[in-house]
């Protein structure tokens, strides 16, 4: 099994890579490959709603300036994808966004290719915003089916210079408890693959008549 963790930072070394470091080091543990996607520090184009991607089916986003397709297939091969973001007015940030915006709108327009993923976030802040933040990150996971563990707590870690959430021990703690639910969890799904729901058709609703 496969976890692909998703650094949005800036800050390769930074107090979220930290909180991944932490979480990734539990899932090893248990014997869960983890790889990292580092996107903080590059410029993703946010979604133009085109739907190429609904009507070509060919799991790619038509914008291929950037490099969000390059990255599609580990996280659609992925047994679990665990997000981490910094809090940027109290919400995730701007290419953190721009790339959960189109990859689940390619998987969601391509037969859910999320659906039934372990899905976990975490957020690094320096004093508020985080639970907004990490709110958003879930909304992500819940629309597309994914399962989500918890931690015991809020999965967020504070700190401003870089290493000083390493020194949050109820946040790492956290952090650490998640994975450590992630790693289950997905050992779970994988044992249970074969009695898993099945997909259902979209029922669509518009309230404006």
């Amino acid at each position: 099994m496969k976890v692909v963790a998703i650094n949005g930072s800036s800050r390769k070394n930074g107090n979220t890579a930290s909180a991944l470091d932490a979480a990734s080091a539990v899932l090893e543990e248990e014997g869960i490959r983890t790889a990292r996607i580092e996107i903080g520090s590059l410029a993703f184009h946010g979604c133009i709603g085109c739907g190429t991607c609904r009507s070509k089916q060919n799991r790619r986003c038509r914008l291929d300036g950037d490099e969000l397709n390059s990255n599609l297939e580990t996280l659609f091969a992925a047994d679990g994808i665990l997000l981490g973001s910094p809090v940027y007015y109290a919400g995730i940030n701007g290419a953190l966004k721009s790339f959960l915006d189109r990859a689940f709108f390619v998987a969601g327009a391509n037969g859910g290719l999320f659906r039934h993923k372990v899905g976990a976030a975490l957020v690094a802040v320096r004093r508020g915003g985080a639970a907004t933040a990490l709110d958003q990150l879930n909304k992500y996971l819940g629309i597309c089916e994914m399962f989500i563990p918890t931690g015991n707590y809020w999965s967020m870690v504070y700190g401003q210079a870089p290493g000083e959430a390493a020194r949050d021990d109820e946040g790492m703690q956290c952090v650490r408890v998640l994975a450590a639910n992630m790693a289950w969890l997905l050992k779970s799904v994988a044992a249970g693959r074969g009695s898993l729901p099945p997909p259902q058709t979209k029922a669509m609703m518009n309230f404006i008549r």
